[in-house]
């Protein structure tokens, strides 16, 4: 198939241009310039394509977006399913770039684009990272040299959909949010273990999806995918996510968070297949395997292009009227599905450099079994919607990316006290090393307390009936895995600012405990329960000071606040 497939490729490019990939027989991947030039000669001769520039990037060069379109119109069009490729994230993954060149090509020469969908084509995303060529994947099976993982600033940008560090995510979000996509597919190379399958992917969470959406998907969408796959040549597994064992054991689906393509596309509606062709099998299989899988979607997209629509459109609707919205998730293993796989025999021996046993896949013993695999996540916590948010404009950045993102924000027109409900930061847990730039909180835990708070002329008004509801509110609550309070935007909020000189609140105290009768029945009834605090002169005038009115009220007060009368 390797051959016939390099044979076709090489008959069609005789009367276009060549990619570098079929210039080296499947040796090598093109270059960032050779990319671009691509796009931008296919642009100069077809009319039903353009090449686009939607943003920047952190090292400088724009973002691209190549746009297939067979009424030759340029832009979003509601009766048009929009289906998204994206490439290059990882640029040390290359299979997409090379397979969408040929591709785009091969749709345009034949005048193949279907008419009701939109085409786009995400050259290369991680523009830094292809520029940083070299060879930094030693499990990976060709080619000669790539890209590498990270952006210019060591950015993974396949976890920088929340938080926004790069101009390269920032650009993609906006593109993104102009284009509004039904479906992406989003290519990648494997990690993990070895097996026979060449084709592995995972598509949005089933059960953190809109019901309607999902369900047209799992039972429909996705095994018309599989079966043509299956067809030409490429059974399909879920992604093989089996870290720490071997796939026979059986595995879990990923957890898509909103940090990721899948799971950022997701809280717009928006259909994502993550494809990760299997890093050991030989290049031209797995640019092959990416092209099948993107022709399959296309004209599956074009098959049931009016429900794609008809979905999304319903979906968003359900979206903005929805009152509870769960932020986390975990994995029911009580719940077990099975598919068929086709692995080798994993097996153990003595390392040559250790001398302790180690891991080894036997290929002379294949085996095709059914294996248990879990994908049956169910909500950890679940939040019910406030009216709206209110956002004080200090908070500029996050306005920012609300705006960017689609969701309406409302100045205030006067300076309004307003009654409210507030959150408080009780506890929350840091890593000890940065992951992403960022020490990310978990564990979050708070407390809530009604209000009245003096808001200002430009403060903004955000009310929850919008489509962008879910983003909005996994990205608030701070309590979301993925929210702008896990990724630390709001950590000046923990910081004390002001305290107290002891031998003069000293007195200070004292008058209070006079004073208030209540308060130091809570201070005695304290120093019973707690042995520590009893002997502790210091915890106990601090004790006094926070139940004090001198004791700063923002103190570890979550500065987006819940309007829920």
């Amino acid at each position: 198939m390797k051959k016939l497939f390099l044979l076709l490729l090489l008959s069609n490019a005789l009367f276009a241009q060549l990619t570098s990939y079929e210039k080296s027989k499947g040796q090598e991947t093109a270059t960032y310039d050779e990319v671009i030039r691509f796009y931008q000669d296919l642009d100069q001769k077809y009319d039903q394509a353009t090449l686009l520039e939607v943003g920047t990037s952190d090292i400088g060069k724009p973002l691209h977006l190549f746009v297939l379109s067979a009424n030759k119109v340029f832009k979003p069009q509601a009766d048009k399913v929009t289906l998204l490729i994206n490439n290059g994230i990882h640029p040390g993954e290359p299979e997409g770039i090379d397979a969408s060149m040929m591709w785009a090509r091969e749709l345009l020469e034949k005048k193949m684009l279907p008419p009701n969908v939109l085409l786009c084509i995400v050259p290369v995303y991680n523009i830094d990272g292809i520029l940083n060529r070299g060879v930094s994947r030693p499990n990976q099976n060709g080619p000669n040299s790539y890209g590498f993982r990270a952006n210019s600033r060591n950015y993974d940008l396949n976890r920088d959909f929340i938080k926004t560090d790069s101009k390269n995510s920032e650009s993609w979000q906006k593109m993104f949010q102009a284009w509004k996509p039904h479906i992406i597919v989003d290519n990648h190379t494997s990690n993990g273990a070895d097996y026979q399958h060449a084709v592995t992917y995972f598509p949005t969470q089933k059960d953190k999806f809109n019901p309607l959406v999902s369900a047209f998907f799992t039972k429909e969408f996705k095994p018309a995918l599989d079966a043509q796959l299956s067809k030409s040549g490429f059974d399909p597994v879920p992604y093989v996510n089996a870290f720490g064992s071997t796939p026979e054991t059986g595995y879990s689906g990923f957890n898509d968070a909103p940090r990721y393509s899948s799971g950022y596309a997701s809280l717009f509606n928006c259909e994502t297949f993550v494809v990760e062709l299997h890093m050991l099998k030989d290049y031209p299989t797995r640019v092959k395997g990416t092209y099948v899988f993107m022709e399959t979607t296309l004209n599956l997209s074009t098959k049931h292009a009016t429900t794609l629509i008809a979905n999304k459109q319903k979906a968003d609707e359900a979206v903005a009227a929805q009152k509870s919205f769960p932020l986390s998730w975990k994995l029911d293993r009580s719940v077990a599905d099975s598919i068929t796989f086709k692995g080798f025999a994993a097996k153990y021996k003595p390392s040559e450099v250790s001398g302790l046993n180690r891991l080894y896949y036997e290929r002379s013993e294949p085996f095709t079994k059914r294996i248990p695999f879990f994908d049956h996540y169910v909500a950890d916590l679940t939040v019910q919607k406030p009216n709206a948010y209110v956002l004080p404009q200090s908070w500029a950045r996050v306005a920012e990316l609300l705006k960017i993102n689609g969701v309406a924000l409302k100045s205030l027109e006067k300076d309004t006290q307003m009654e409210v409900e507030v959150y408080y930061i009780e506890d929350y847990k840091i890593p000890q090393k940065p992951y992403e730039g960022h020490y990310n909180h978990t564990g979050v835990t708070v407390r809530k307390e009604t209000q009245k708070i003096q808001f200002y002329k430009g403060d903004y008004l955000i009310e929850t009936n919008q489509k962008s509801n879910r983003y909005l509110i996994e990205t608030l609550e701070p309590q979301g895995p993925d929210s702008f309070f896990a990724w630390n935007f709001f950590d000046s909020i923990l910081g004390q600012k002001e305290h107290f000189s002891a031998y003069v609140f000293e007195d200070i105290a004292a008058e209070m405990l006079r004073k208030d009768a209540t308060l130091k029945q809570k201070l005695e009834e304290r120093k019973k329960t707690d042995e520590a605090f009893a002997k502790s002169g210091a915890a106990q005038l601090e004790f006094i000071y926070r139940n004090s009115p001198y004791f700063e009220q923002t103190y570890s007060r979550y500065p987006v606040y819940r309007l829920v009368k």
